[in-house]
């Protein structure tokens, strides 16, 4: 094999310490000498940011201590029927069935833990949906003290970042995730991780992605990968420039994603003959417009309801955040919605919007008011004149809205006939009247929790090329990786779940003996 002169040599390059942690930790685990590059100067990517950190994985050790009788044939006949044919059969069936495996490899780590989280699966009335919530799973917490050489070096928490508020001391979902990874490779010798560390480009030796060039310390260098590169460094969600070319509705500024969330590595494994799909979709959510302009993921919504700009309301505003999202969007496509939306409400909350998890947290409601983002007035009438809608419709709107909850029953758009639509009212209905004055109004748009769009793989992860072969020695993982689900968001977890699944399918297949080289 020609010399091509490389600075560093590894058996793995993991590109990215979300997910890609994951394979970064297997590979290690199982004796190969591993790098893992993070772009940015803290670890975690985007799953750093998850509130809970959790994984869809179903019958899984964690799920079968808390009782479950969940079957995976019961889970595949979800997972297929929501997702179609989107994606390959095969690959939906390896991230159905692999999770329990995966969960039980790590947890013979004492290191890792988890536990049953409920968590009702996003298409409840879907044949096979567990609607008891027991196919997720989530991670103990951690202290950031544990972490050995990297305490200090986890991404986030979101109000960190952007309220400036002190990073607690105990690190909860994707933070615990991420960490307890950390934690793991800390132990292990034969791994490396580099910060400030974007992934530029592939290394091509022989027909054979052989390695890549690493900024480093403002400098590329040129790191050999004897085993093979795992590409998991996120989506392209913060490159408005991708965002565009692709046809990703939705602006960066209003995205979830991590900063180094820009593409590189997707322009990488495109350049050497890989080929993509998914690259106009998105992991959609409503978003609270702040201050700042920014929109940012919200749910948990106890009340209030979503009128558009004609004063009508339009969507079930208690529908999963991915549904929700994308039913917003195809109605500003189809020319019926614009942004922003309104979420009316009462008085019942002091004037606060009903939102139990705006994942950043509102600062000072002055603030909203001065930005014309929330209206407070005595009368519909008069609210309706503050945020530009129809009088007439905004009080026509409403009144059915207060003959429905009284109902009990949203004979117009199913609010609350699904689990997850009574998830944060425990179960009781979410159609709660808006009677209570003075009235209020808050802005919303649509944000997202990164791009899903990417690199074509097989069941080990595998990139593959345009005629559906393997690109020896390149992987993908997580939203790097065309997204399992396709353009659909079956349960809480998973996200995180396919993430760090298919980058564990990755360093196994890295690590198996028939494919040394």
């Amino acid at each position: 094999m020609p010399d091509f002169d490389f600075d560093f040599d590894f058996d793995v390059i993991v590109a990215g310490s979300g997910g890609g942690i994951a394979g970064a930790y297997t590979a290690a685990r199982e004796g190969f000498s591993v790098l893992l590059v993070e772009a940015t100067d803290q670890f975690g990517g985007t799953t750093a940011y998850s509130g809970g950190g959790g994984v869809w994985y179903p019958c899984n050790p964690a799920l079968q201590r808390a009782g479950t009788d969940d079957t995976i044939d019961e889970a595949l006949q979800y997972f297929h029927a929501v997702v179609g044919d989107r994606t390959p059969p095969d690959l939906q069936d390896a991230y159905v069935r692999g999770g329990a495996g995966f969960i039980e490899y790590l947890e013979r780590d004492p290191g890792f833990e988890f536990a049953a989280f409920p968590w009702p699966d996003y298409y409840g009335s879907v044949p096979g949906a567990r609607n008891d919530g027991y196919r997720h799973t989530v991670p103990a917490p951690i202290s950031d003290g544990a972490l050995g050489r990297y305490t200090g070096l986890v991404r986030g928490p979101l109000d960190t970042e952007r309220l400036g508020l002190p990073a607690p001391d105990l690190l909860v979902g994707g933070r615990a995730l991420v960490g307890r990874f950390l934690a793991a490779l800390d132990k292990l010798p034969n791994a490396r991780c580099w910060r400030n560390a974007p992934l530029t480009e592939l290394i091509v030796e022989d027909g054979r992605v052989a390695g890549a060039v690493i900024e480093r310390d403002g400098r590329p260098v040129r790191v050999r990968a004897r085993r093979g590169v795992l590409l998991a460094s996120g989506g392209f969600e913060q490159n408005a420039a991708m965002r565009t070319q692709y046809g990703v509705p939705g602006n960066a500024s209003d995205t979830m994603g991590a900063p180094g969330n820009i593409g590189l590595a997707h322009r990488a494994a495109i350049a050497v003959g890989a080929t993509v799909d998914l690259m106009d979709q998105a992991w959609w959510s409503p978003g609270m417009t702040h201050p700042d302009g920014r929109s940012a993921f919200a749910l948990w919504f106890t009340g209030g309801i979503f009128v558009n700009q004609d004063g009508r309301r339009f969507v079930n505003e208690s529908a999963p955040y991915d549904r929700l999202g994308r039913d917003v969007l195809q109605q500003v496509a189809a020319g019926e919605t614009t942004l922003p939306f309104w979420m009316l409400y009462d008085n019942r909350t002091e004037g606060i919007p009903p939102v139990g998890a705006t994942n950043v947290s509102m600062v000072d409601a002055d603030e909203y008011r001065k930005a014309g983002l929330w209206h407070t007035a005595a009368t519909l009438g008069e609210l309706a004149a503050a945020v530009g809608v129809p009088e007439a419709n905004l009080i026509a709107t409403v009144e059915r809205f207060n003959k429905l909850a009284a109902l009990g029953v949203d004979e117009d758009f199913g609010r609350g006939n699904e689990a997850y639509d009574r998830v944060f009212t425990e179960g009781s209905s979410p159609l709660v009247p808006i009677d209570r004055p003075p009235y209020h109004a808050a802005a919303f748009s649509v944000s997202d929790l990164g791009t899903k769009g990417g690199l074509r793989t097989d069941v080990h992860a595998r990139v593959l090329d345009a005629g559906g072969s393997a690109i020896p020695g390149l992987y993908a993982a997580g939203n790097t990786m065309a997204a399992v689900s396709g353009t659909t968001y079956p349960g809480g977890g998973n996200p995180i779940g396919a993430s760090m699944l298919f980058s564990y399918f990755a360093a196994l297949d890295m690590a198996a003996p028939e494919n040394w080289r």
